[in-house]
Order: structure tokens, then C-alpha cells, then sequence
């Protein structure tokens, strides 16, 4: 992902608000759900970092997974 990386000083709030905002409706759904995806990660490891514990920490899912196909009529 290509992320804009230019410094802009701030001088109102809410309008670094709305700056924001435009930026991230501007962005295509993809590359919105990518930047998520890494935040999400960066956050993850930062956590496990933070805990002591690989960030690839590998634990079982707690639930079962099934699926149930119907019977078309």
C-alpha cells in the first residue's frame, strides 16, 4: 500500500478532523480495509511485545467450527 506520507500542520482540531475524514473516503474500500488490516497487526504485536510472548503466538481457536449445508427445495 502506497500511503501518503506529507506533513501538514494543524492548527484546528476539527478541521484535522475533516481532513481526515475526506483522506480516508477519498481511499478505495480495499486499500481502507488493507490499512486496517496493518494497524490491526501493528497493534497485535505491539500487545504481545508488550506481554513477553512471540506475536506469532499460535493459540487453537476456542470454538468448533461447522457447517451446515440445507437441503435445497
Amino acid at each position: 500500500m502506497n500511503i501518503d506520507k506529507t506533513i501538514r500542520r494543524v492548527v484546528d482540531f476539527k478541521e484535522q478532523q475533516v481532513q481526515t475524514y475526506r483522506y480516508w473516503q477519498s481511499q478505495p474500500v480495499g486499500a481502507r480495509l488493507s490499512a486496517v488490516w496493518d494497524a490491526s497487526e501493528a497493534a497485535y504485536a505491539f500487545a504481545a511485545a508488550f506481554k513477553g510472548v512471540p506475536a506469532d503466538d499460535a493459540r487453537k481457536s476456542e470454538r468448533t467450527l461447522t457447517r451446515v449445508q440445507r437441503s435445497r427445495r
